[in-house]
């Protein structure tokens, strides 16, 4: 799991993976519109299907997220079990040469 988060967090060009991993750690549920409005609001160019994608792709390839049902929506949240590798992770060099998540804006 720690593999396939640092290879995630290196594509990222822009920082926008590694503000979702700060958003998630904030032990919450979110809605997909609610993770949308808030990568607006950090000043992304983020389109809706682009984020509800990238959530996805966290919850299923990354197996870092848990889904909850709430009515007609689902809710989003980073499991327990992997909050600590998640903190260790954003805090530290990727081990990349040339690259490091620190680097990232």
């Amino acid at each position: 799991m720690k593999t396939r988060l640092l290879k995630f967090l290196v594509r990222d060009k822009v920082g926008i993976r590694k503000s979702l991993l700060k958003l998630f750690l904030q032990t919450r549920n979110y809605t997909t519109c609610e993770v949308y409005d808030y990568l607006k609001k950090q000043g992304f160019e983020v389109n809706y299907r682009g984020v509800s994608a990238m959530v996805g792709q966290m919850h299923t390839r990354l197996g870092i997220l848990r889904i909850y049902l709430k009515r007609e929506h689902r809710c989003y949240s980073l499991k327990e079990s992997h909050r600590d590798i998640v903190k260790m992770i954003l805090t530290t060099p990727t081990g990349f040469p040339g690259k490091s998540l620190h680097s990232i804006p």
